[in-house]
């Protein structure tokens, strides 16, 4: 077995590694060979219990919560510091656990996650308004009432993390938990464990006390454990919108603050006077980046009629020049899918787009001399209808579907025509009507000619509908770990 790292794999409970109580296993494949790369311990309930009690008594009665938000940005920096230090370590285990390319493995999914933590350290914690004065307020029979307004930790957050962002997700929810004076206890996904797992070497450099992160692997119980124990007070999930259904479910039964960051089936509307190399280039993307496994990739591209040929020529043409392969070679432009599991499910949608009458314009099938590996072909579907499944089902896989429109009003209505909400974008070279369009598409962040928010950690992350609850990044994401608290009291 084959590891591309030297840290420890063991679980972190209350500052320390551990074996954990079961004998059970998670064994880590590398998407691209599928060969195993890893074995993890797989926590059981009573690891899971352990790791939340450490959380609860480090947050009752441990240091962190009462910490100056000053003395807690220093640690974050260190935490930073040890993660710069570290990065070539965290792309080579990337490519090898989620089968990123190199480009991928070197910006969003490591690079990008150490800026945030920065940008939240440096910039957000400083300014944000711990504390403030209420307006007075001249009380009947009381005098004047007065008092002062804080922002304090919410409490013991559990964090699970989905499998095709490992660090990125993980980082997205623990550096504004712990920004808040907060407690936590990490579940990264079962396939892709080890990213997760090397944080906590990182909070160990910072000086982070004991208990303040907990980091436990597993699955399904793991994952019910940390959605329904009552010493828990938040939980941040996500992942797709049937597991998140489940987990609001299950937290609803101790009325746990949630937060869901969940699917999407992202539009594109394409303008007749768009600039057709920008939008084919951002289809390529929706379709080739991570393969794509990314919830917020722009998957259906809403074009108008008068041009329609034209973008789908640019788009063939683009996808002509995706390499697919491991990512491991430089060349390669494109990597695997994360499972055999998720391949099969991709390919049983395309199968589905074929049966309601959707054309494969390109794509559809595995790409040849790949015998080894969870790769399929970049696929497209023209002659789509917005009603058709694989208009309206997230395929979390490398597939786009193009749909033609006559009007900008039917155009906004096909992409508000979705149980999603989380991205968009608009191309025009009219930017005041694009402008205006944008504001009727409801979705969580939409980009207007390319110049998206992408992963800016001043932007807020986030989903209308079946998309989520709550936003992630930067101030946004901090306010949804913090309580605020009203202290009154009367002058006479």
């Amino acid at each position: 077995m084959t590891t591309p790292y030297s840290f420890s794999s063991r679980l972190y409970i209350g500052g320390r590694r551990v074996d954990g109580t079961s004998d059970a296993r998670l064994v880590v494949r590398n998407p691209a060979t599928e060969e195993p790369i890893a074995e993890v311990p797989e926590a059981s309930v009573e690891d899971v219990r352990a790791a939340v009690q450490a959380a609860r008594t480090a947050f009752d009665e441990g240091p962190w919560p009462r910490r100056k938000p000053v003395e807690r940005a220093a640690a974050l920096l260190r935490m930073a510091e040890e993660m710069e230090h570290r990065l070539p370590e965290l792309v080579a285990v990337n490519m090898a656990e989620a089968g990123s390319v190199r480009w991928l493995a070197e910006s969003i999914q490591t690079r990008i996650p150490v800026a945030h933590l920065r940008d939240m350290a440096e910039r957000v914690m400083p300014a944000f308004a711990w504390e403030r004065p209420m307006e007075p307020t001249i009380a009947p029979g009381a005098g004047i009432a007065q008092g002062q307004l804080r922002h304090e930790p919410f409490g013991v957050c559990s964090l699970i993390a989905a499998y095709n962002f490992p660090f990125f997700l993980s980082m997205m929810k623990l550096i504004p938990a712990l920004a808040a004076g907060c407690t936590a206890v990490l579940k990264p996904a079962p396939a892709t464990p080890l990213e997760s797992l090397l944080i906590g070497d990182f909070a160990d450099a910072a000086g982070l006390p004991p208990g303040v992160l907990n980091i436990v692997t597993g699955g399904t119980e793991a994952g019910r454990e940390l959605t329904t124990n009552p010493m828990v007070d938040l939980v941040s999930f996500t992942g797709s919108d049937a597991v998140g259904r489940m987990v609001y479910a299950q937290a609803a039964a101790s009325v746990k603050k949630v937060v869901l960051e969940l699917g999407g089936k992202s539009a594109s509307i394409v303008r007749a006077d768009a600039d057709f190399a920008g939008a084919a280039r951002s289809a390529i993307a929706g379709i080739t980046t991570h393969a794509g496994q990314g919830c917020s990739l722009l998957t259906r591209t809403i074009v108008h009629e008068s041009v329609h040929d034209e973008l789908v020529e640019r788009i063939l043409a683009g996808l002509a020049g995706v390499t697919v392969g491991d990512p491991a070679d430089g060349s390669t432009t494109m990597g695997p899918l994360i499972s055999e599991a998720q391949r099969e499910k991709v390919e049983n949608l395309i199968r589905t787009g074929e049966r309601e009458g959707a054309s494969i314009a390109a794509g559809g099938g595995r790409p040849a001399g790949l015998a080894k590996g969870y790769f399929l072909e970049p696929t497209l579907f023209t002659g789509v209808d917005n009603s058709m499944t694989i208009a309206r089902t997230e395929f979390f896989g490398p597939v786009g579907v193009v749909i033609p429109f006559r009007t900008d009003d039917e155009a906004v209505r096909i992409a508000n025509d979705s149980p999603y909400g989380l991205a968009g974008a608009v191309w025009s070279a009219d930017t005041a009507t694009a402008y205006e369009i944008a504001g009727r598409i409801r979705a969580g962040g939409v980009s207007i000619n390319g110049g998206g928010a992408g992963v800016n950690p001043r932007a807020a992350f986030g989903g209308y509908k079946q998309s989520g609850l709550g936003r992630e990044w930067g101030e946004f994401g901090l306010a949804e770990y913090l309580q605020t608290k009203s202290i009154s009291w009367t002058a006479r």
